[in-house]
């Protein structure tokens, strides 16, 4: 849909803006993951590895809002490819922790250059300043 096929009364609202930028953003995200034979969630498990350490995959997942029927094919992906390594939890052998390995940081970096790249290109009407702005306002939103 263009913009100025859609009622006056749509185009004022910021939930509808939002939404069909959102909207875009997926499709051009998985769009290009799929090009580099990867998925936004990888991206936010290794993100979350890197940042916060070995954890759980349950922990994992709520830390990147991801459901927990998904996690299970998304470290299996991840453990497939090298990118992650599961290991009994010391303290509840019951329970793998997972960990990124040197190949998943390597990954992690390519995937961030990535989306790094259509973030730009999503945002290309913005100034620099425009989108750090952005950026914080919709953190703020979400606070």
């Amino acid at each position: 849909m263009e913009m100025d096929e859609a009622p006056a009364r749509l185009r004022t609202k910021p939930s509808w803006l939002i939404g069909k930028v959102s909207a875009r953003s997926h499709r051009l995200i998985g769009e290009t993951m799929a090009a580099a034979d990867g998925h936004a969630y990888h991206f936010a498990v290794l993100a979350a590895l890197d940042e916060f350490g070995p954890d759980s995959q349950v922990r994992i997942g709520q830390r990147c809002g991801i459901d927990q029927s998904d996690m299970h094919k998304m470290i299996n992906e991840l453990t497939e490819k090298g990118h992650v390594a599961r290991t009994p939890d010391p303290g509840d052998r019951r329970r793998n922790q997972i960990s990124l390995t040197a190949a998943g940081r390597r990954r992690l970096e390519e995937l961030d250059t990535t989306l790094t790249r259509v973030q730009r290109d999503v945002l290309a009407a913005l100034s620099a300043t425009e989108r750090d702005t952005l950026t914080a306002l919709l953190t703020r939103i979400l606070e």
